[in-house]
C-alpha cells in the first residue's frame, strides 16, 4: 500500500509546527482576506475528512451504542458495548468504554441511530460527514455573531476553524462536541435576533447531545430576563424528556446520575491531576472532587451575580464552559474547544487570552515527550 504508519514523534512534532502556524495565523488574522481564511479552513477540513479518525475511539462508541438499538434491541442506556460483544463494531471500543452505558443525549441516540444499518465503514463516514457538516454550520454562525457584535468576522472564524485542538481533535475525531457547538452557536444567533423562545430550546435541544450546554441557559435568561425564553426552555425540556423517556425508558432521561458517574473518571491530562502529582499526591482523591465542585459551583454564582449586574453574558457563559473543562478531572482535547466559539465573541476579551492559554497548556502537557531525555 501506499504511505506508512504515523509514528508518535513525527505526530507530536506536526501538533507543534501546527500550532506555531496558528498562532502565527491568529496574530495576523485582522489582514488577512475573507477568501484566504475560507479557502485554508475548507483545506483543513478536507484534509481531516479524506483521512483516518484520528487520537480517540469515542467514534466507535457512538457507532456501538446506535448498533446496540438498532441492531440488536439493547437500550445502550442499560448496557454498554460488551452486550455486543459478537458485533463487528466491538474491536474497535475504547477498553474504558466496552462496560460503561452511554453519557450522551437521547437527542444524539437517536440522531445516531439512522447510521447503524450502514456497517461500520458506512458510519464512520456517516459521523465525519455530520461532523463536517456541524463544524461548518458553527464557523458561519460564528460569523454571523462577530458582525453583530462588531468582531472582525475573519479573525473569528480563523481562530476557531484554524484551532489545532479544533481540526485534530475535534473534527479528527468526528466528535459530537461539534453538534453540541452548532446548537450552541444557533442559540446565540437566535438570541442576537430576539428570537428568545427558539433560543432557549436549542440550548436544551444542545443539551439532549451533550448536557454541558445547558450550562448557558441561566446566562440567556438573566441578560434578556425574557419569560418567553423560560417558556422555551421548558417546553422543549418537556417534549425532550417525553421523547427520551418513550424511547429508552427512565434511563435515558437520568441525566445526574450519568453526570454523577462520569464526574469521578480521571484522566492524565486533567488539571487537577497534573496539579495533585505537582503538590506530591499520586493522584485526584475523593474529598478533591468535591472540592472542585464546590469550586465551580462559586465561579458560577459569581457569574452569575455579575452578569445580574450587566456583565456581558456571553463572556460569562464563556467562563463558565471554560471553568468547566479546567475544573474537570476527566479533561480531553475537545472540551477546550467548548468555549472557544464564545470566546472570540466575547465583550471580555480576557476570555480569548484564557481559552487559548489553557489550550497551549494541553498542547505542551501532549508534546512533552518530545523534550523528555532519551534512555
Amino acid at each position: 500500500g501506499i504511505g506508512e504508519r504515523l509514528g508518535f514523534r513525527v505526530f507530536l512534532i506536526a501538533v507543534l509546527a501546527f500550532s506555531a502556524a496558528y498562532a502565527g495565523v491568529a496574530a495576523l488574522a485582522r489582514t488577512i482576506s475573507k477568501r484566504t481564511a475560507v479557502i485554508l479552513i475548507a483545506v483543513l477540513h478536507v484534509l481531516v475528512f479524506a483521512g483516518p479518525i484520528l487520537l480517540s475511539t469515542d467514534v466507535f462508541s457512538y457507532i456501538a451504542y446506535a448498533r446496540m438499538g438498532v441492531e440488536h434491541g439493547i437500550n445502550p442506556y442499560l448496557h454498554g458495548p460488551i452486550a455486543i460483544a459478537h458485533d463487528p463494531v466491538y474491536k474497535y471500543v475504547g477498553q474504558d468504554w466496552k462496560h460503561v452505558a452511554t453519557a450522551y443525549g437521547p437527542l444524539y441516540t437517536l440522531l445516531s441511530y439512522p447510521l447503524a444499518p450502514l456497517g461500520v465503514n458506512g458510519a464512520i463516514w456517516g459521523m465525519k460527514i455530520i461532523a463536517q457538516l456541524a463544524s461548518i454550520g458553527t464557523l458561519v454562525l460564528t460569523w454571523r455573531c462577530a458582525r453583530l457584535r462588531d468582531v472582525n468576522p475573519v479573525m473569528a472564524i480563523l481562530v476557531v476553524g484554524a484551532n489545532p485542538l479544533y481540526v485534530i481533535y475535534g473534527l479528527g475525531g468526528a466528535h459530537n462536541d461539534l453538534i453540541m457547538l452548532l446548537l450552541l452557536m444557533a442559540a446565540v444567533a437566535l438570541t442576537f435576533a430576539g428570537r428568545d423562545a427558539p433560543a432557549a430550546a436549542t440550548v436544551v435541544a444542545g443539551a439532549l447531545v451533550k448536557a454541558t450546554v445547558a450550562a448557558i441557559l441561566p446566562f440567556m435568561i438573566l441578560a434578556r430576563r425574557s419569560r418567553a425564553q423560560i417558556v422555551g426552555a421548558v417546553l422543549a425540556l418537556g417534549l425532550g424528556a417525553l421523547i427520551g423517556y418513550l424511547a429508552f425508558g427512565v434511563h435515558g432521561i437520568d441525566i445526574v446520575s450519568v453526570l454523577n458517574r462520569d464526574a469521578a473518571f480521571v484522566s492524565t491530562d486533567s488539571f487537577p491531576n497534573e496539579l495533585a502529582h505537582l503538590v506530591g499526591k499520586p493522584g485526584v482523591f475523593p474529598v478533591d472532587h468535591d472540592l472542585l465542585k464546590a469550586a465551580l459551583v462559586l465561579i458560577i454564582v459569581h457569574l452569575l451575580w455579575r452578569t445580574w449586574r450587566g456583565y456581558d453574558w456571553v463572556s460569562a457563559a464563556g467562563w463558565t464552559l471554560l471553568a468547566i473543562s479546567v475544573t474537570s478531572t476527566w479533561l480531553l482535547a475537545w472540551y477546550i474547544l467548548w468555549p472557544l466559539p464564545l470566546a472570540v465573541i466575547a465583550r471580555d476579551r480576557r476570555l480569548l487570552v484564557a481559552t487559548l492559554a489553557v489550550q497551549a497548556l494541553f498542547i505542551v502537557h501532549q508534546t512533552t515527550p518530545l523534550f523528555a531525555p532519551v534512555s
